[in-house]
């Protein structure tokens, strides 16, 4: 049975754990600075299996040694941006975290892959893959399949379509900067554009770049977890199983999407090693000038947290 580490036992890791336990992908080890949050909801977990039966369990962890072993890596821990912080204090406290945290699951799990999931997501994959040491393609980042959702789920709310009719993507930065792709988007095999109007797109797109803020706004006192939640648990099941399914992933690009020497959401596929390929879709002039704007983004916030 294959085995994933979660570090981060909040909301957004307790969830994830919850779901790749519930679908049998991995048997999980919870680990989080606050031992005993990790080991109380594995345990609540735990007890979970004898209502809702499950093939793999999951294990709450103090000591990095109770992880070793583990085929995936994912790393939650971390903490969001909050009012008046500015992003460079936020990328100063996470970076710590991710340095730290990757230092001392490697050393219990060497052939781990690493999945990212702290913000900021572009920055920090890359800061993960540089104090990793790993090949790019081992380390990569949870974001674009987060943003398609939101993508997916604004469309079905304009157009009243079922969300199992809907194929979007969403490439670019995590965050303001991502790039939602209208024209390749379809609805029942339609393109979106012919579907719905344009009044329709523009809020379809603002829900989408915004749909993460306007649940923390709904909330008050926290952020999104069920979406991402599920978001860590599909590029899991990709990775452990060989999938051939196309999603939007933080990987490292060289070249592909006239890009280069920086992480960003684009289509790939995932599988044991890793990226196994980033897949250069067509995209319209407009995405693709978007695209690269977004890459300026990223490549500067790099230059600021000195990893460029």
């Amino acid at each position: 049975m294959s085995k994933v580490t979660i570090i981060g036992a909040g909301f957004v890791g307790s969830t994830a754990a919850l779901l790749i336990a519930q679908k049998g992908i991995a048997d999980v080890v919870l680990i989080d600075v606050a031992e005993g949050i990790a080991r109380g909801k594995a345990l609540d977990m735990q007890q979970m299996r004898a209502i809702a039966p499950s093939a793999t369990g999951v294990t709450g962890a103090g000591d990095y040694a109770d992880t070793a072993g583990s085929d995936l890596v994912v790393i939650t821990a971390g903490i969001a941006r909050k009012p008046g912080m500015l992003r460079e204090e936020l990328v100063a406290i996470n970076s710590g975290v991710v340095t730290k945290v990757i230092t001392q699951a490697l050393a219990a799990s060497p052939d781990a892959l690493i999945m990212c999931v702290t913000n900021p997501l572009d920055v920090m994959t890359a800061l993960a893959q540089k104090k990793s040491g790993l090949e790019p393609a081992r380390v990569f980042g949870m974001g674009g399949v987060l943003d398609s959702a939101r993508f997916v789920a604004s469309i079905a709310a304009e157009t009243g379509a079922a969300l199992t009719d809907i194929e979007a993507l969403v490439i670019g930065a995590h965050g303001e900067g991502m790039v939602p792709l209208a024209c390749e988007a379809r609805v029942a095999g339609r393109p979106l554009r012919e579907v719905a109007s344009t009044s329709q797109l523009e809020s379809i797109v603002e829900h989408t770049v915004h749909g993460g803020a306007e649940i923390v706004a709904l909330l008050q006192t926290g952020s999104a977890y069920f979406a991402p939640g599920a978001a860590i648990a599909r590029m899991v099941a990709a990775c452990l199983t060989d999938s051939d399914e196309v999603m939007s992933v933080c990987a490292w690009l060289d070249g592909e999407f006239g890009l280069r020497d920086l992480y960003l959401n684009v289509p790939v596929r995932l599988g044991r090693a890793g990226v196994r390929e980033v897949v250069e879709i067509d995209i319209s002039q407009a995405e693709r000038a978007a695209l690269s704007a977004s890459a300026a983004s990223v490549t500067a916030q790099l230059v600021e947290a000195g990893l460029r």
